[in-house]
């Protein structure tokens, strides 16, 4: 490997002897030689915080197994399951034993033990480096001791002199916690999150607080629900106003006003000025759980008052770009206010509504200036929000429309094809793509609509958060039409329709799928594609696993909206030295129950594959980045031996 002898002098201050340079290659060399880390995936949460943080806790039943390696018959069904809660929920479980009134002191020091039995099993397949970064500052010198325990008898006491120190001076339920933490994260290494963290659920404000906080690798891969935001984050008055309607729709406008901080007042008072006796019928609220009934007909109009301007405002984009197609969903101009119609496809249907006091018929998709004021004021809102933009700011650091890695190709919708399978080709600002180019693009250009300074250029950019949205182009999308309209003006469910791409008629064609890995350089025998987007309808027979294992759609109704038509409450799958397993999960009742009665998520795991020997992480991604590290150091170690480069000390 010939490394240029600039490149060669930068790293020599990081490795600055041969010994040091020695010493790296030795470790590195060592690590590679490790099992292959374990990866969770995970998509379409749509804001089920409970259930999220659950399943990350649990990392989808690998606690569960590494408890039953380590303990098996050594413990009763019950200790494993308390063991297990105490991992999920170390504060709340030792309040609750604390509560009961046992003698703490016995009960901390067989928690330690235990505890540290696990840290011994999940941490493997690291090395002791990879542990000490895993675990608290605090508590890396307990650990470094106890993992170097062996069976020589003298020590014995001498490890029990550690655990009596810890619970005699009062460390016990730091220690727990710290001890507890560690195993999450070493149980499951890294998460990818296959899109939609946003909406429907009342909590994705939440989730990516804790994506954030999270001490392990995370990336994202954006969703149709996530685009929108990051739309309305960079300003789009289409895609703020998309945010704020979905948000109504389901009863979630707290999540903009309380967990966001944006002011709703205007939207409210505009509102109800209005819409004031209106019945605002087509616009009713998918409450999900308790809400106040005296609120029904405010939430009501808000919901008609934001989803009126959003028709008008996707109308003025949809003009301001004739390359996108869409001419087809204006609509607000095809409704005849005397005979209480509006015409879909040259077909005339009884219009459920035509009470739209700020729509003048002779400029349908102009704002009225009260609406205009208002967008106003709430597009500052989300643009000063620091909570927002941290949030997205976060999307885009470790976000992209797509990820490979170690030979699975990870995107939340599809690829859009043609109905012969051949690649779609898609208009961009003048310039035509398809395949992996049409990714690389829309991620570019979603890119320049936050990070350029504000001017035409960034305004015309944010727009293609909102194509994203909505396009049948749109890989995040995967359906011909969004019948938004539809659905709250016109009965006949006929029109609500939304057939899918082809991608969903073909992704169980092994030619098409193949065709896919060629065009993203994936190995054809070993690679995979894993999607989210489309929810699995179990309960009707659906098979997450397509094309022979192939391509495997992970979104099985992870939102509580979905469990009627899943019959499930989501899929995760689990990618290790070992394999693929695949776990779908039964609805999540709640953190209060699982902590009191140790209830978990009910969960079934079957394997998608074997390999026929143990993946180590030089078959990684990761294990070709340091193979490569590798070989620059012996390029250094030459350097230093003939004299090119002289050693720092």
């Amino acid at each position: 490997m010939s490394v240029d002898k600039h490149y060669l002098e930068a790293l020599s201050y990081r490795f600055p002897t041969i010994s040091k340079a020695s010493t790296e290659i030795i470790n590195l060399s060592a690590i590679l030689q490790l099992p292959k880390a374990t990866e969770h995936f995970i998509s379409d949460i749509h804001g089920e915080y409970e259930q999220f943080d659950h399943i990350i806790r649990n990392g989808s039943g690998a606690v569960k197994n590494k408890i039953e390696e380590e303990f098996g018959f050594e413990l009763s069904p019950t200790d494993k399951r308390e063991l297990a809660t105490l991992i999920y929920y170390p504060e709340q479980k030792m309040q609750l034993v604390e509560n009961t009134g046992i003698n703490m002191h016995d009960w901390y020091r067989t928690a330690l033990f235990r505890l540290l039995r696990m840290i011994k099993r999940s941490s493997m397949k690291y090395s002791r480096s990879k542990v000490r970064k895993t675990i608290d500052p605090d508590f890396v010198y307990i650990i470094d001791e106890m993992l170097a325990e062996n069976e020589v008898s003298d020590k014995e006491k001498y490890y029990e002199g550690i655990m009596e120190a810890i619970v005699k001076t009062g460390s016990a339920r730091a220690c727990i916690i710290a001890f507890a933490e560690c195993i999450q994260r070493m149980c499951v290494n890294h998460l990818h999150v296959v899109g939609d963290i946003y909406d429907r659920g009342p909590g994705p404000h939440i989730i990516m607080d804790k994506l954030i906080a999270m001490k392990r690798d995370v990336d994202v891969q954006w969703g149709n629900h996530d685009v929108v935001w990051m739309g309305a984050a960079c300003g789009n008055l289409a895609c703020i106003a998309t945010v704020l309607r979905l948000s109504a729709r389901y009863g979630n406008l707290d999540i903009i006003e309380d967990g966001y901080g944006i002011n709703l007042i205007p939207l409210m008072r505009f509102a109800m000025d209005t819409y004031s006796g209106d019945p605002c019928s087509c616009f009713n609220v998918k409450y999900d759980g308790a809400h106040d009934p005296s609120d029904v007909t405010l939430d009501m109009q808000m919901h008609k008052a934001v989803a009126i301007i959003q028709f008008k405002l996707e109308g003025q984009l949809i003009k301001r770009h004739p390359e996108y197609g869409m001419d087809d969903r204006l609509l607000l101009d095809k409704i005849d206010y005397d005979k209480k119609t509006v015409t879909v496809y040259g077909k005339e249907y009884p219009c459920e509504d035509v009470y739209l006091p700020t729509v003048d018929p002779s400029d349908p998709f102009r704002l009225s200036e009260a609406e205009e004021a208002l967008m106003r004021r709430l597009q500052n809102g989300f643009l000063q929000c620091q909570k927002l933009q941290q949030h997205i700011r976060f999307l885009f650091n470790r976000g992209s429309m797509y990820l490979i890695r170690n030979n699975n190709l990870l995107f939340h919708g599809s690829i859009p094809l043609n109905e012969d399978g051949s690649f779609r080709e898609v208009e961009l600002d003048g310039v035509k793509c398809k395949g992996r180019e049409l990714m690389d693009q829309l991620d570019a250009c979603l890119r320049r609509a936050y990070y350029l300074a504000p001017g035409p250029e960034k305004d015309f950019a944010s727009d293609i958060g909102y194509f994203l949205w909505s396009n049948a182009a749109s890989p995040l999308f995967g359906k011909t039409k969004m019948t938004t309209f539809e659905r709250y003006f016109i009965k006949n469910e006929k029109t609500h329709n939304e057939p899918k791409t082809p991608y969903y008629e073909l992704y169980d064609k092994e030619d098409v799928v193949l065709g896919i890995f060629r065009e993203f350089g994936l190995d054809t025998e070993i690679g995979h594609i894993i999607n989210g987007h489309m929810p699995v309808k179990q309960k009707k027979g659906e098979s997450p696993i397509k094309c022979g294992g192939k391509l495997l759609i992970i979104d099985g109704g992870f939102s509580r909206a979905y469990y009627n038509t899943t019959g499930i409450a989501g899929y995760t799958l689990i990618s290790n030295s070992l394999g693929l397993k695949l776990v779908y999960h039964e609805p999540f009742t709640s953190t209060d129950d699982a902590i009191k009665t140790g209830s978990d998520i009910h969960s079934e795991t079957f394997v998608v594959e074997n390999v026929k020997r143990r993946l180590l992480v030089a078959d990684s991604d990761n294990g070709k980045r340091l193979l490569t590290q590798i070989e620059e150091l012996y390029a250094l170690l030459d350097a230093y031996r003939d004299g090119s480069i002289r050693e720092k000390s």
